[in-house]
């Protein structure tokens, strides 16, 4: 349950009332546990002195005015012992009452921020899965309405081509027709981007093998692929996730890292599955800020957190990028 903002006033309030208990409370044993060694071989001192030098009086005049004077001084040092002792023990109170203050504060400050961070990692997933609906529903959208818009386009112009004898008009309506197939080209390279159909009819196996090996003959790099032979059921949301995650690392190896081979690594051991992204390139410096600030890394750790699973990214300069993924098959 989150904690609201006002809380963290609580243990200020509670420490002053602790404190103010510890520093009127009387001399007991327990306060005088808290004095440090120091301030016990001071308090010793004092009395030693104070003792040393009553004797030495005492041996030097056995006189009854001096016997008085001795008696006054003992007192008086063991007074002024008392008082300190006291001025010590309240310091030593002071000091414990505000480091359990502290540490109270810090375990409620630390409560606030864990609770903080799961709203905005629940915020985030929330986010994730209502983009991947948008996602949906648009390619969905694009595929059976602006799809079914260019068949027909492309249906009338055949009708009219097999129509038309000027050649000057057939030159043009080639022209138009290729035109339309580029239209639906790019239409389907949309769609796919949006939602891949192969993810939803064979799998994700067949889907990442089809994804990584156009994305890097499209960019002239070397693909070494390894995956399971056919497609292990899993859920919906563990397969996009998962997909979107090779996605967006392959399109930060491709616009950033200067690679010339990655490597794919997919596998389904029991109840975990593994995967590992790695390239050749020249790498990064992991603490670099904008390392951390990276979106694109933030997206996919949290897409992992919210399978509960683990991430881990792994890079040396000229040495190129590893990137690790471990979440349950069943989530």
């Amino acid at each position: 349950m989150p904690i609201a903002d006002s809380q963290l006033s609580g243990p200020s309030v509670e420490s002053g009332a602790h404190l103010a208990a510890h520093v009127r409370q009387p001399l007991t044993r327990s306060a005088l546990r808290l004095l440090p060694a120091r301030a016990w071989l001071a308090l010793l001192g004092v009395l030693i002195a104070a003792l040393g030098s009553a004797a030495v009086a005492e041996w030097l005049a056995n006189e009854p005015q001096t016997e008085i004077a001795v008696v006054f001084l003992t007192l008086l040092a063991l007074g002024l012992l008392i008082a300190l002792s006291r001025l010590l023990t309240a310091d030593a109170v002071q000091r414990e009452a505000l480091r359990a203050a502290s540490e109270r504060h810090a375990r409620d400050l630390e409560a606030l921020i864990d609770a903080r961070t799961r709203d905005l990692s629940t915020l985030s997933t929330h986010l994730q899965e209502r983009s991947e609906r948008e996602k949906s529903e648009l390619a969905r959208n694009l595929h059976d309405e602006l799809g079914g818009l260019l068949t027909a386009a492309k249906m009338d112009l055949s009708w009219l081509q097999s129509r038309v004898p000027d050649p000057t008009l057939q030159e043009r309506l080639a022209q138009l027709g290729a035109v339309l197939d580029e239209a639906m080209d790019l239409k389907r390279r949309v769609v796919e981007d949006l939602r891949p159909s192969l993810l939803d009819h064979f799998g994700l196996p067949t889907a990442l093998r089809a994804y990584v090996e156009s994305a890097c003959s499209k960019a002239g790099l070397r693909a070494d692929i390894s995956l399971p032979e056919s497609g292990a059921p899993m859920p919906r949301d563990t397969a996009i996730a998962l997909f979107r995650i090779v996605q967006e690392g392959l399109t930060n190896i491709i616009r950033h890292a200067g690679a010339r081979s990655v490597t794919l690594r997919f596998t389904v051991d029991g109840e975990c599955c593994q995967l590992l992204l790695r390239d050749d390139g020249r790498g990064f410096d992991a603490s670099d800020p904008g390392f951390r600030r990276s979106h694109g890394i933030t997206g996919m750790r949290q897409r992992v957190r919210a399978l509960g699973g683990q991430f881990e990214i792994e890079s040396t300069l000229s040495a190129g990028t590893t990137l690790r993924v471990s979440v349950p098959r069943q989530t």
